[in-house]
């Protein structure tokens, strides 16, 4: 299986997912949009991630590239591969199916419980998280409308929609599970501007405090990118 992962800024890398594709001996590539990479053809790749960053989606005066990178993860979906968002991956995908992205009501950035739907939970994907797992967030937009066909699997009272599917193919997720401690630190260090009190916005000690959280939350995408390939390559999607 081959892996490419979108990524827009030095920061924020795919963590506990480069080391699942590592142990797993899949093919990863990259795009470094930062750095003006060249992405790459459709046929090069068969599951797309895409990264978060403190860039909204509408800011193409500032990232050009966020132009391009539109019409790769539509052509990407249309193409009929997994692809995978991970907060701004997964505005981004909101807004090239149809969706809106707008300004959440609350900041949120901290350690918070999230809501599954009983539908998600009754999923092999999901199905052995637990009702209200506690995610890593760090996020001011949301995306906020969905089409009608994605259904959204996850909630809390800070976010509407923390998690959606796209034609069973297509996940976007509000929050991170991915992140391991060097990528927390790199957001306090590079976003920490972010971090006015209120009442989603944790501390910058709470945040690095719950060393248990990140090995449950890269346990948890472990476990759903191992049952997601499983699933895929029998033809379960």
């Amino acid at each position: 299986m081959r892996l490419h992962y979108l990524q827009h800024v030095p920061f924020e890398n795919p963590g506990s997912i480069l080391t699942w594709a590592s142990k797993n001996g899949y093919v990863l590539t990259n795009t470094q949009l930062y750095k003006d990479d060249s992405l790459p053809k459709q046929r090069d790749f068969d599951w797309l991630v895409v990264m978060g960053g403190p860039m909204n989606i509408y800011d193409e005066e500032n990232y050009p590239w966020l132009a391009a990178e539109k019409v790769f993860i539509r052509d990407a979906i249309a193409s009929g591969k997994v692809v995978i968002g991970l907060c701004l991956g997964g505005q981004l995908i909101a807004d090239v199916i149809g969706g809106k992205v707008t300004q959440n009501p609350y900041q949120e950035i901290g350690w918070f419980p999230v809501r599954l739907s009983e539908e998600a939970r009754s999923s092999p994907l999901f199905s052995f998280f637990p009702e209200q797992p506690i995610v890593f967030q760090w996020h001011g937009d949301t995306f906020s409308v969905l089409p009608e066909d994605a259904k959204c699997i996850a909630e809390n009272m800070a976010c509407q929609h923390q998690a959606f599917i796209y034609r069973k193919r297509v996940f976007g997720f509000q929050y991170h599970m991915e992140n391991t401690l060097s990528i927390i630190k790199g957001l306090v260090e590079n976003c920490g501007g972010e971090m006015v009190p209120d009442v989603y916005v944790q501390t910058q000690e709470e945040l690095l405090a719950h060393l248990e959280y990140i090995e449950q939350n890269n346990q948890w995408m472990d476990r759903f990118l191992t049952q997601l390939e499983k699933m895929d390559r029998e033809g379960d999607l």
